[in-house]
């Protein structure tokens, strides 16, 4: 049972990791380009939202399988709990 979490938060923090090196490349880039620090970064977490989603769709597609299937599996344990505790 110990494996099955960990396609989940493997999935999750490698989405998470794209994501943030993608503002950070993006916050670099305009730095270069002589851009305030503050101002870069705010720009580089807008531009990579809707990017990210573009770039790293699969991705985002596994790690939104890994956690379909973690939802299913907690939704049949409880539902395999209150069966045991209703037939007592």
């Amino acid at each position: 049972m110990a494996s099955r979490p960990t396609g989940l938060l493997r999935a999750g923090a490698a989405y998470s990791a794209a994501r943030l090196g993608l503002v950070a490349v993006i916050a670099v880039g305009l730095v270069a380009l002589r851009v305030p620090l503050v101002v870069a970064l705010l720009l580089a977490v807008v531009v990579a939202l809707p990017l990210s989603l573009v770039v790293f769709r699969g991705m985002r597609s596994r790690f939104t399988a890994e956690l379909a299937a973690a939802t299913g599996r907690r939704r049949g344990e409880r539902q395999r709990l209150r069966d045991r505790l209703r037939s007592g």
